[in-house]
């Protein structure tokens, strides 16, 4: 049997578990550290393994590509779901699907790149920092973030504990959700207001919702030209969530002050992206769960998942 463990860009999946459990079992492991060119790159890759790993939303798997995969028995992705999959032809194809899960599920590690962003916009630290190497000294002024008002685009417990470090500054925080209530939202000590509100208000707005049909393309030019000129936008949710054109269009024309990215419509980002050229803007690739605790949690328990399934008895099940 083969196992093979997909997205494994930084090159250290095999670091952070003992797969001497699966090994002793007779199973072949295979890491797969580059992302996919196309979907015959993948069928290349996998049409001899029973098992895949799968790091969260990294690699897709649609109904196309597992057509295309007989041998697949079991799947395993990072986290309790992943938009990536096709769960119907999953089913259909008799493919056990599991995930897993912990403490934060690297929620606490996303709330705190979104900080990380919302402060390297407010006060331009990626800038100066590329000036001080260039031997430059202080040429522009920032912007505190204290008195100021953060919105939350979704309050869940993403959204949630971004909220908490922006009222420990002195922020107003206000959100909007579909689902969001008054009682709620002040649960958290924020205010919950309409959706065109939310981006009137807001000096700073951080996307924090799930990825679907109602929310793909939510923060579009009509809600962008909604935001103050001075406002920040910030993203480490999912790039589909926001229209790319939009933000570019706005950062360019002087109607936003700032994007902080983490996300994007096609990861990896294409080199030649007109993000990468973009003024105003603070990028980062895709690293919201990306640390040593995340990964420590994660890969042990795909070892657990995969020795569970041999035994006839599979866990964290979705």
């Amino acid at each position: 049997m083969r196992l093979s463990i997909l997205d494994d860009y930084q090159g250290v999946a095999l670091d952070m578990a003992d797969w001497s459990a699966i090994r002793a079992r007779g199973i072949e492991i295979a890491v797969e550290r580059h992302p996919f060119v196309d979907e015959d790159a993948v069928v290349r890759a996998l049409a001899d393994s029973e098992v895949v790993a799968a790091m969260r939303e990294r690699t897709p798997f649609p109904k196309t590509l597992l057509d295309r995969l007989p041998k697949l028995k079991l799947l395993i992705t990072t986290g309790m779901r992943n938009a990536a999959f096709d769960m119907a032809a999953l089913k259909d194809r008799g493919v056990t699907v599991c995930g897993t899960g912990g403490p934060g599920g690297g929620n606490e590690d996303t709330a705190e790149l979104a900080w990380g962003l919302i402060l390297g916009a407010a006060r331009r630290i990626a800038e100066d920092h590329a000036l001080m190497r260039q031997g430059g000294w202080q040429t522009r002024i920032g912007h505190r973030v204290a008195g100021k008002t953060l919105g939350l685009l979704g309050l869940g417990r993403l959204g949630s504990g971004v909220a908490r470090v922006g009222l420990a500054f002195g922020m107003k925080a206000i959100a909007w959700s579909q689902n969001l209530t008054a009682e709620k939202a002040a649960e958290q000590g924020v205010e919950r207001v309409e959706k065109d509100e939310l981006f009137r208000r807001s000096d700073i707005l951080s996307v924090h919702l799930v990825l679907s049909p109602r929310s793909r393309g939510l923060v579009g030019v009509r809600e962008i030209a909604l935001m103050k000129p001075s406002a920040i936008l910030v993203n480490t949710s999912r790039g589909p969530i926001c229209d790319t054109d939009a933000i570019i269009e706005a950062l360019k024309a002087g109607r936003l002050a700032y994007a902080g990215l983490d996300v994007y419509d096609k990861e990896p980002l294409p080199i030649n992206h007109p993000l990468r050229q973009a003024p105003n803007v603070i990028l980062t690739p895709h690293i919201g769960y990306v640390t040593d605790e995340n990964y420590r949690s994660s890969y042990p328990q795909i070892v657990e998942n995969v020795a569970a399934f041999l035994d006839g008895k599979p866990v964290r099940v979705i």
